[in-house]
């Protein structure tokens, strides 16, 4: 009779933790990211592709998560001009910003978040890129199986400080902001 009991509240504890956590995986087919960073002279803006994803959801609440980009993917889409468009991409692999030969993906690991009220809820994570990881927060609002939000990112902290007015006196014109966004729209299975 015993073992009976302890196997019904064993199997009640799994079940109640299945139902609880749902661990989702992302479509990166249906998922898009598009950057954009300004400049004191105009922007750019353009995609990049996820490699990876997934999230673990309980109680209303993101518990864990994590996510890779592929910046070997990163594409301009402001710049008609081939030539042009080529060099600026080229200008972001570089190690005047991304460094992607030796950083070829950017992470953003330990997702988590408050408990969703009217579908939003606060994010905090970790980003890392060209190897230095800060932690961020964000705002995210779920409909479904989407999840969107729009990430401000400060690239001085990352040691992508090219055109940075921060670092750098006398640019003029040539001055990039220190914050590009990241808006992200997922689609979670």
């Amino acid at each position: 009779m015993k073992n009976t009991k302890l196997i019904l509240i064993a199997i009640t504890f799994i079940l109640s933790y299945s139902v609880k956590a749902q661990e989702m995986t992302v479509s990166l087919s249906e998922s898009a990211v598009k950057w954009n960073a300004k400049k004191i002279t105009g922007e750019h803006f353009g995609t990049v592709a996820l490699k990876a994803g997934s999230l673990i959801v309980s109680n209303n609440a993101i518990i864990d998560g994590s996510f890779t980009i592929d910046m070997n993917s990163i594409v301009c889409s402001d710049l008609e001009d081939p030539e042009w468009n080529k060099k600026l991409v080229g200008h972001l692999k570089s190690d005047d910003f991304f460094g992607v030969e030796k950083y070829p993906v950017v992470f953003l690991k330990n997702v988590k978040s408050g408990k969703f009220k009217e579908n939003r809820a606060k994010v905090t994570a970790d980003l890392t890129i060209k190897g230095t990881t800060h932690p961020i927060s964000f705002d995210v609002l779920r409909s479904g199986k989407y999840y969107t939000t729009i990430i401000k990112v400060d690239r001085t902290q990352f040691n992508v400080r090219y055109g940075s007015g921060k670092f750098f006196d006398n640019l003029g014109d040539n001055m990039i902001d220190d914050v590009f966004t990241v808006e992200v729209k997922l689609k979670m299975n």
